[in-house]
Order: structure tokens, then sequence, then C-alpha cells
């Protein structure tokens, strides 16, 4: 057992000993590779402040309206002789939609003429009547009672031909319901009656619905806190608004539907939601905007001129505020605090702190501090240096001494 035990004991020695020549003689050298190894200076990306006009948009949800709707219905009863227009057509206000039948409305037209034409018959009759008992009445042929009733029988029927010409212009109107007319421009939806039916001035539906496409609306919210920037681009004038289709995309990588103006800001805040509803006309000129799409709509509420722009990649943030990293001419950076006056996902505007044609780092700022080294990385997409150019070596083997070549 003792002798175990110190076989045990040396074997304990030579490990340490081998231990400790191992760390003195091989963690050092790694040490130092790793020394080696480690740059002296970081590596960063760099952009210019520029100075430029910079658009201010609100974005919100918007959804297209036409801007007039109009369910076409009959005014009066009748069969529905015809429908001029076919679905999905466009008409003008004034075109033909679809006619009833007019024959017993126009029969009540001639009545009506008919009964005028008895009346005002009667009328000069009695027209005639009063002028001989007035006569009479001078002369005391007749008495002055006959002549008042004569006289207030030319009124009655002055009024009575009064009443036919108003029966006239009713019968007329009817008449004029028959052919239904479009109301306004717009487009033609789907006929919910055709040729053949009897309609009545009381049905539900109606024979279809024209909606007004050019020019089109858009109904969009905003956060009530965006009213004031809101209310003053509409006091400066007509804001520009830009319809852009729903995608996952950064708004300024869509493309533009259509552009339109600001034409209404509602006169309260929902206090429900806390929004403030408005609406946008637009041309449409396209028809590339339709009734009941969701759109995102940009609001342009100002334009900063002249201002100092960043990437908005380069502002860092800590305890004290909003602060870039500033490349000296040295080499060197400087944390600068900054003011910002608008930042979004394409531009960070600076209200103080900046000068235009300063760099700011806009990557690698994460390892930064207070007058770091750095070395400033190419832009992307600048093609690498090339080779300096070498003289051709000669691959071919010296030929031995004492060696002649082959004559």
């Amino acid at each position: 057992m003792r002798k175990f035990l110190t076989i045990l004991a040396c074997l304990l020695v030579v490990a340490g000993g081998g231990y400790a020549w191992w760390t003195k003689v091989h963690v050092p050298a790694q040490e130092e590779r790793v020394r080696n190894r480690r740059p002296t200076t970081i590596p960063v990306a760099v952009a210019p402040a520029q100075q430029r006009d910079v658009p201010i948009y609100l974005d919100g949800l918007g959804t297209v309206q036409a801007s007039a709707t109009v369910t076409v219905k009959p005014m009066v009863d009748g069969p529905l002789i015809e429908v001029a227009v076919r679905e999905g057509q466009d008409v003008k206000s004034g075109d033909v939609l679809a006619r009833i039948d007019p024959r017993i409305y126009q029969a009540a037209l001639d009545q009506a003429i008919a009964k005028k034409a008895q009346d005002q018959a009667n009328l000069a009759n009695a027209k005639v009547d009063a002028a001989r008992y007035a006569k009479l009445a001078t002369s005391a042929y007749a008495s002055a009672q006959q002549a008042d009733n004569a006289k207030a029988q030319v009124a009655q029927l002055e009024a009575q031909v009064q009443s036919d010409q108003a029966a006239i212009d009713t019968a007329r109107t009817q008449l004029g319901y028959t052919t239904i007319t479009a109301p306004v421009d717009g487009r033609v939806g789907i006929r919910n009656v055709d040729a053949g039916n009897i309609v009545h001035a009381g049905d539900a539906t109606g024979l279809m619905m024209l909606a007004t496409l050019s020019p089109i609306s858009v109904l969009f919210t905003l956060p009530q806190q965006s009213l004031p920037a809101v209310a003053a681009a509409m006091q400066a004038g007509s804001p520009e608004v830009l319809a852009l289709p729903q995608s996952s995309a950064a708004a300024t990588e869509r493309p533009v539907i259509d552009r339109g103006v600001l034409t209404v800001l509602d006169n309260q805040v929902d206090p429900t939601t806390g929004t403030i509803k408005l609406k946008a006309s637009f041309p449409n000129a396209g028809r590339a905007l339709w009734p009941g799409a969701f759109v995102t709509v940009r609001l342009r509420v100002e334009t900063k001129r002249n201002a100092t722009v960043i990437p908005p990649v380069a502002v860092q943030r800590g305890p004290q505020g909003t602060y870039v990293y500033v490349l000296n001419a040295d080499q060197s950076v400087s944390r600068r605090a900054v003011t910002l006056a608008h930042e979004d996902n394409q531009a960070a505007v600076i209200a103080s702190g900046l000068t235009p044609g300063e760099s700011v780092v806009i990557d690698g700022a994460s390892r930064l501090t207070e007058g770091a080294k750095v070395t400033v990385a190419p832009p992307a997409g600048t093609p690498a240096p090339a080779a300096p150019n070498t003289p051709p070596t000669d691959r071919r083997r010296p030929m031995a001494e004492g060696r002649r070549s082959p004559t």
C-alpha cells in the first residue's frame, strides 16, 4: 500500500510540473497571438449630413368611397319596358337608363290639357257676360247684383284655368318620370330588375346603383395629436395626399396610386377612439382606386426647407437624450448630443447639434466610445482594388549544368 501511494505521489508531481511548463510556454504565446489579431481601430461606416428640403408626412389607413352614390329607383308605377344601359357602363348625367310604359301617363296629360281648354272656353264666355252686365248696370237695365255675379263667375273660372294648368304640369311630370335618366356621372353597377317586370315607386330595392369614380374620395383617420399640424396645413392651402397600396413594405418603397388633396377635416374628435376623420379627393383618371378598397394614405402637412438630414440609423439614444458619433479629421469619433426636429424610416431631421457636411457613424456605433479610433469602411457596392501588376514568372525548370541542349 505504501508503495502504491508513493507511485501516485510521484505521478501527481510529474503531472503538476508538466501543467506548469505548458502554462508558462503555451498560454503567453496564445495571448500574444490574440493581441496580434485584435485590431487597433474599429471599422465603421459613415454618411455625411446633408442639407435639403424634407416633406413631413402623416400616415393613416383609408377607405376608398365613391364621391357620389345614387340608387336609381322608379318614381311611378308601371311595366319596365326598356333598360337602356349595360352593367358596368359609364354614363353621363342626363343619359337614359330605363323606360316605364308611358301610355297611362300620356292619357292623363291629354285629359288635363282638354279640361283646361274647356275651362278656358267657359272663361271667355263669362268675360263677355260680365262686360254685358256691367254695361247694362250703368243704364239701369240690369241690377248691380247681376253685374257682380258675372264678375265673380269670371274670377272663378280664371282660378279653374290655373288649377287645370297645375294638373297639366303634374301629369307632364309624371309622364317625365317614365323615362329614367342618370342624375350624375358614374358607373352602372349590377342591375337588380330586368325589362318586363312591374316596378313601383315604393320598391325597397332600386333598379341599379350609380357610383361616381372620377373624382373619388378616400376617408381616413389620424390620431388627435395630429390635429394642430393638419389644421395649420389646411390654413396654408390644400395639403397634398398620396394614396399607396396596402403592403408590408415601407411606405416610401411602394408605388403611388394617385395624388389628391385634403378636402374635409371633421368638426369633432371621435371620443371613443381619440381620432379625427378626414376626407381627401383624388382625380382617379386611371381608375386605380375602387370604392370599398383599403389604401395607405400619406398626408403632407409641412415641408422643412434647407434642413440638416442624416440617416435615422445614425441617431443613438441614451440617458441624456439623443446623440450621434461624429467622425473627426484624425480618424477618431466624438459623441455629440443632437436635437431632433423630425424622424421617420427614411431620414432624421436635426434641429441643432450638427452642421451639413459632417460625417456621422451609421454602422458600428455600438462598440464606440468618446475619442475611439476608427477605420472607415468603403460604401457598399464599391469594387475592391485591383491587385498590382507583377511580371510573369518563368516556371520552366533550369537546365542542369553540363547538359547540352539538343541541336
